[in-house]
C-alpha cells in the first residue's frame, strides 16, 4: 500500500492507495500546534479502525502548503508507518513542465491536481479547486502547466462577512431555495453561494476566452460536489483528485 498525504491551510487528506484503488480516506484538521505525537496518536487510531494493521505500506508522499506542517508528517510518516516520504516540491520529478515565471512559487496542491487532471483527460483541461483558495490552473493539450488564478475561498468569504459587518449573523453554508431571499439568512446563503458560482461560472468563461485550445473542466474540494449542480460550466467533479494526482507522481518517481 501507498500512503498519500495532502496538506491545506484548512485540513489534511490523508489516503491509502491498494494498487490504483484508494482503500481508505481521511481528513484532519491541519494545526501547526499539534505535535508529530498527537498526530501519531489520531492517525493510528484511523488506521485501527479501519483495520488495516495487516496491510505492508511501502511508501508515501506528501504534497504541503503549510511549511510547519511539512517536517511534522514527515515524522509521523516515518516514525508511524516506518517510511521515509517523497515530497512534492523542487526536484520531484513530474513529467508536466511548468510555464510560469516562477515555478517554485506554485502551490505544491496546484501541480498535483493538474497532474491527475491532464492524466484523466489527455487534453487542455482547467482544474477548479475548492479549498481554502479556490484555485483555476489551465493545463495545455501538450500537457503544461501554464498558470490561472486564485481567489478567496467560500469559507473564507462567508467568515469575513459575519466578522466584518456587526448586524449580519454567521448562518450555515447551504444552497437556498431561491434567488431572492425573503429573510437576513436566506439572503446571506444567496449572495454567498449563488455569487461564488457565477465567480466560478465567470472566471472558466474567461479563461476560456484567454486559451486557445478547447478545454474540459474538473473541480475538486471538499465543498466540489455541493456547488457543482448550480455551476453552467463544471463538467466533472472528483473528490479525490489530489490523492490521485499523488499516487501518479508517487509512481512517476519511485
Amino acid at each position: 500500500m501507498i500512503a498519500v498525504v495532502d496538506i491545506g491551510n484548512t485540513n489534511t487528506v490523508i489516503g491509502l492507495f491498494k494498487g490504483d484503488s484508494l482503500a481508505a480516506d481521511w481528513r484532519l484538521e491541519s494545526k501547526k500546534q499539534r505535535t508529530a505525537d498527537e498526530y501519531c496518536l489520531f492517525i493510528r487510531s484511523l488506521l485501527d479502525g479501519a483495520k488495516l494493521q495487516d496491510e505492508q505500506i511501502s511508501g508515501a508522499i506528501l504534497s504541503s502548503v503549510v511549511p510547519p506542517l511539512t517536517a511534522t508528517f514527515k515524522s509521523v510518516l516515518k516514525r508511524l508507518l516506518n517510511v521515509i516520504p517523497l515530497v512534492v516540491g523542487p526536484g520531484l520529478k513530474t513529467g508536466m513542465p511548468i510555464l510560469y515565471d516562477n515555478p517554485r512559487e506554485v502551490g505544491a496542491d496546484r501541480i498535483v491536481n493538474s497532474v491527475a487532471a491532464y492524466e484523466h483527460f489527455k487534453q487542455g483541461t482547467i482544474i477548479v479547486d475548492f479549498g481554502t483558495a479556490t484555485t483555476f490552473d489551465v493545463v495545455s493539450p501538450k500537457g503544461e502547466y501554464l498558470g490561472g488564478a486564485i481567489s478567496p475561498g467560500l469559507f473564507i468569504a462567508n467568515e469575513a462577512l459575519f466578522h466584518r459587518a456587526s448586524k449580519l449573523p454567521r448562518v450555515e453554508l447551504a444552497k437556498p431555495k431561491r434567488i431572492v431571499g425573503k429573510n437576513t439568512v436566506e439572503s446571506i446563503q444567496s449572495g454567498v453561494f449563488f455569487g461564488f458560482v457565477s465567480l466560478v461560472d465567470g472566471m472558466v468563461r474567461k479563461i476560456r476566452s484567454e486559451i486557445d485550445f478547447p478545454s474540459r473542466v474538473i473541480a475538486t474540494g471538499g465543498i466540489a460536489s455541493v456547488l457543482v449542480s448550480a455551476t453552467k460550466t463544471i463538467e466533472e467533479v472528483d473528490e479525490h483528485l489530489t490523492l490521485k494526482g499523488l499516487k501518479i507522481l508517487f509512481e512517476r518517481n519511485r
